[in-house]
């Protein structure tokens, strides 16, 4: 017997969307080679808030169900191979200008001098000054567990 087909939305960010017939035993690679021929590399799905990063999987796996919506992000440039290094970069202006990185470490230290002229010089700091900077350490603290918990 015939695997049965299945309709998925695959939704653009310009909000057009396109209806694409598949087999759950599909791969989201065959996918991609069927509805976007030469772009395989540029394209982007992502299902439920996850990008599909596993062309070998199969959408019977992703537990895809008829009429489930794929969003497509198409890039207009093809991804550059990943650096050997860590710090490796094909171009280095960028390297240079990756300062997000940099914002968690930097915010921990500018807590952490904070948390120090809090202790050292007490009488510059009022009771609303301190209970302000407990505040943001328990805020910060929150949001970085819950950004890196995975």
């Amino acid at each position: 017997p015939a695997e049965p087909t299945m309709v998925l939305r695959l939704k653009f960010l310009n909000d057009t969307e396109r209806l694409a017939r598949v087999r759950p035993g599909d791969t989201v690679g065959a996918l991609k080679r069927a509805y976007f021929p030469g772009q395989e590399q540029q394209v982007r799905l992502i299902y439920q808030g996850q990008l599909l990063r596993d062309d070998a999987q199969s959408l019977a796996a992703l537990h895809l169900t008829h009429n489930s919506v794929l969003h497509c992000h198409i890039s207009q440039h093809s991804p550059s191979p990943a650096p050997a290094g860590p710090h490796a970069s094909a171009d280095p202006v960028h390297a240079a200008l990756n300062v997000g990185s940099l914002m968690l470490p930097l915010f921990v230290l500018m807590l952490a001098v904070l948390w120090y002229f809090q202790l050292q010089y007490r009488h510059v700091f009022t009771a609303t000054a301190t209970t302000f900077l407990a505040g943001l350490t328990l805020l910060f603290s929150f949001m970085a567990f819950t950004m890196y918990r995975r």
